[in-house]
C-alpha cells in the first residue's frame, strides 16, 4: 500500500463509543485509556512495521480485534468495534458486502475469543470490497491523516 490511510483520531472513537451506548445501552466510560491507545496505534503499527498484512481490509480488521479484545470501555467494546471498522472502511473508499447474519456471527466470535486475528483479517478481506470514490463529498472531520 503506497497511500498513507485516513485513521480514526481518538476524539471520533470516544464520541462513537458514546452515541453507541446512548443509542443502545450499557454503561459508559472508558475503562482504561491505555487500552484504547493501544487498540487505536495497532493499525498505524501494522501499516509502519507489517506491510505485507498493511492492506485497508487487515486495517479495518485491526481496529476491530483491537478496541474488541482490549475492552478499553466498561460496556459497548463489539459495537465500537464494528462501527469504526467499518468508519474506517467508508473513510478509505471501501465497504463490506456480508450479510448482517455474517457480520453479526463473526463479531460475536471475535469478542468471545474463538475468532483469531488472522482470521478476523482474512474474513475483512473477503467480505471488503473498494468503493467508487464521489469527488463532490467532503471530506470527515472524524479522521484525519498522520504524518
Amino acid at each position: 500500500m503506497a497511500t498513507e490511510p485516513i485513521w480514526i483520531i481518538p476524539e471520533a472513537v470516544l464520541a462513537i463509543h458514546k452515541r453507541q451506548i446512548a443509542e443502545h445501552g450499557g454503561g459508559s466510560g472508558l475503562r482504561d485509556p491505555g487500552l484504547l491507545e493501544s487498540a487505536i496505534a495497532k493499525p498505524k503499527n501494522i501499516f509502519s512495521y507489517d506491510k505485507e498484512k498493511a492492506n485497508i481490509p487487515g486495517l479495518a480488521a485491526a481496529y476491530a480485534y483491537g478496541i474488541s479484545r482490549n475492552h478499553p470501555f466498561v460496556d459497548g467494546n463489539k459495537r465500537t468495534a464494528l462501527v469504526i471498522s467499518l468508519l474506517f472502511l467508508k473513510l478509505n473508499h471501501w465497504e463490506l458486502t456480508c450479510s448482517a447474519d455474517d457480520l453479526y456471527k463473526t463479531f460475536m466470535a471475535l469478542a468471545d475469543g474463538s475468532l483469531p486475528e488472522t482470521d478476523l483479517s482474512t474474513w475483512f478481506e473477503q467480505c471488503a470490497k473498494p468503493i467508487q470514490r464521489n469527488p463532490l463529498v467532503a471530506s470527515s472531520n472524524l479522521a484525519r491523516p498522520t504524518k
